[in-house]
């Protein structure tokens, strides 16, 4: 029995380890964040600007998160904008749910409001574009 459990977890560790479910859902809380883990990040990240009362947006993240998940080298980072009205200002969101693409400290893709698959999988398409 030993032997058997330990040949499950090695197959579960290795499934953990070769499955590329490895991109990061960050929360930012500020501004240092941001700069940090957006704008200083060696991966590209979907920045979602989103609100707890927004109806859309509850649609958006979760379908941004499964269409970034197989993804290993993208990141996603969600912005409470009633928590974070400086970011707010600073990319000019007037309305949410406002994603922008961010690749080496660069804004390379930006949209509003709640779009179809196809247009988030070209957002990370673009985004996954080596340069």
């Amino acid at each position: 029995m030993p032997l058997r459990r330990h040949q499950h977890l090695l197959r579960l560790a290795r499934h953990i380890f070769t499955s590329s479910s490895f991109n990061r859902i960050i929360n930012i809380k500020g501004n240092d964040e941001f700069l940090s883990k957006v704008m200083n990040s060696e991966n590209p990240v979907i920045v979602n600007f989103h609100a707890e009362w927004c109806e859309p947006c509850h649609i958006l993240t979760p379908k941004m998160k499964e269409l970034i998940e197989p993804m290993s080298d993208i990141d996603l980072a969600i912005i409470d904008v009633e928590n974070n009205a400086e970011l707010v200002h600073t990319f000019e969101v007037k309305a949410v749910p406002a994603v922008i693409a961010v690749r080496n400290g660069l804004v390379v893709d930006k949209f509003i409001g709640l779009v179809d698959a196809t247009m988030i999988e070209n957002l990370i398409r673009k985004l996954g574009q080596k340069l």
